[in-house]
């Protein structure tokens, strides 16, 4: 579907995607909003905002509504009000910083706080940088047992390269809307996108088939 289309989404989803600064957030965001990638670090202050149209199952019309939202919130004032009304919620962290692991329990009780005693949004758990391998300080199943002992989803992707990125946002988008998605579907998100990496003057060294032009980050992205 098309930005110049007039047909509303079927549905339309509140994603928010939450961890600690540097564990890749704004990266993972914009990997799947805009398959780009940004070697520079830059920190979210607050909140950023993406919107990217999907289709599941050929017919159902989707908008996600994905808060990037700053690392430095938590404990914060604004934090609640970022949460409040997600359909889904991603804990992200950063496999070779194991404190980013540790700090997920505040993170998953600034969620519950906002949730009281009434149902949990959607939760999924993401392991980010999965191409860093080598470098992994949180073991396989400390990631496991704490997707268990939370009821999460669980998840390893790498913004950088694109493996997975994709297909954890479409299955989180088909959980939350009970579809299941189609072989075909699966197979299409599990590409894995080549990393198109932005220098600090927006010029990008592309190693994907096809090269696009860089656009400067915004507050609002919309892709299809």
């Amino acid at each position: 579907m098309s930005d110049s289309e007039d047909e509303s989404p079927d549905r339309q989803l509140k994603l928010v995607v939450m961890g600690d600064g540097a564990s890749g957030k704004t990266s993972l965001c914009m990997r799947y909003s805009q398959e780009q990638f940004s070697k520079q670090y830059g920190q979210t202050v607050g909140l950023d905002f993406y919107l990217k149209r999907i289709n599941l199952q050929g017919s159902m019309n989707v908008a996600l509504q994905v808060w990037d939202i700053g690392g430095q919130t938590l404990g914060g004032t604004m934090l609640s009000n970022y949460i409040f009304g997600a359909h889904g919620v991603l804990l992200v962290y950063d496999i070779t910083n194991y404190s980013s692991f540790e700090n997920l329990d505040d993170w998953y009780a600034a969620v519950k706080k906002v949730c009281g005693t009434g149902p949990m949004p959607h939760m999924a758990l993401v392991g980010n940088k999965s191409d860093l391998e080598h470098m992994r300080t949180v073991k396989s199943d400390k990631h496991q047992k704490f997707a268990q002992d939370h009821n999460m989803m669980s998840y390893f992707i790498s913004a950088k390269t694109g493996d997975s990125v994709s297909l954890c946002f479409q299955k989180i988008a088909a959980d939350i809307l009970q579809v299941k998605l189609t072989k075909p579907e699966v197979e299409q998100h599990q590409r894995v996108v080549k990393a198109e990496v932005i220098d600090t003057n927006n010029s990008y060294a592309a190693s994907s088939k096809k090269q696009q032009r860089g656009q400067p980050k915004s507050s609002l992205c919309i892709i299809t």
